[in-house]
């Protein structure tokens, strides 16, 4: 009881808040429950790191990424660090080595991809896999710099020479006869928006065709979804 009151007496209510107080904590509710999942917070501000190759990053991709004879040297390549949105909705960071003419480009397409939250499973030098493409793909890798030939061809694929990337490979496959050689691109196959998935006009193509690179879901014959090459191939 308070102090001088009197007894039986009903203590005095709090002040309910005003209508329009109500209104803005009813809307920040809302807010909240509409904000999609690990977006609560604002995501850290997109910051990228281009670098030269160190000692031990050009001795672990040596010989299976890179040898003599390859079209580039390693002097000429870049790492490339970047954040990135992960298909759980959390911020990550991941790397990829390009060649230095390319990585302002390859920066800036991942800025737009961080910012409008486009998902990107994994993001990793392919010398993590011992320079093995498929098992790359089947980790559902993103990557770039492969001192390899194109897919059925004798000719320095665009990943020899650091200027292709492929992106989310599982979900964007290469696709030959209608088929894959990856049991989880099946489900691909049918290229209806979904998470990860490069559509025509969507998101990823425009900004790599801002920077004039090709993509190759827009071959003929042969699709390469996952592949995106500042020179054409």
């Amino acid at each position: 009881m308070t102090r001088g009151a009197a007894a039986g007496s009903v203590p005095r209510m709090t002040r309910r808040p005003a209508r329009g107080a109500l209104a803005v904590l009813a809307a920040a509710g809302a807010a909240l429950l509409a904000a999609p999942a690990g977006a609560l917070a604002a995501d850290p501000p997109y910051r990228a790191v281009v670098r030269a190759l160190t000692a031990d990053e050009r001795a672990a991709m040596t010989p299976s990424v890179w040898r003599p004879g390859c079209p580039v040297g390693l002097a000429r390549l870049r790492h490339v660090s970047v954040p990135f949105v992960g298909f759980d909705g959390r911020v990550k960071r991941g790397g990829i080595v390009v060649h230095n003419a390319v990585a302002r480009d390859v920066v800036e397409v991942f800025r737009e991809l961080y910012r409008a939250r486009f998902p990107v499973r994994r993001m990793q030098p392919i010398q993590r896999y011992g320079g093995d493409d498929f098992a790359s793909i089947e980790a559902d890798n993103t990557s770039a710099f492969n001192c390899r030939s194109a897919t059925g061809s004798g000719n320095w694929s665009q990943h020899a020479y650091g200027r292709a990337i492929d992106l989310n490979p599982l979900e964007n496959p290469y696709v030959s006869g209608g088929t894959t050689s990856h049991k989880g691109s099946v489900p691909y196959l049918d290229r209806r928006p979904r998470k990860g998935v490069i559509v025509e006009g969507g998101l990823v193509t425009r900004a790599f065709d801002a920077r004039g690179w090709e993509w190759g879901g827009r071959w003929s014959g042969i699709k390469d979804y996952q592949h995106f090459s500042s020179d054409g191939g």
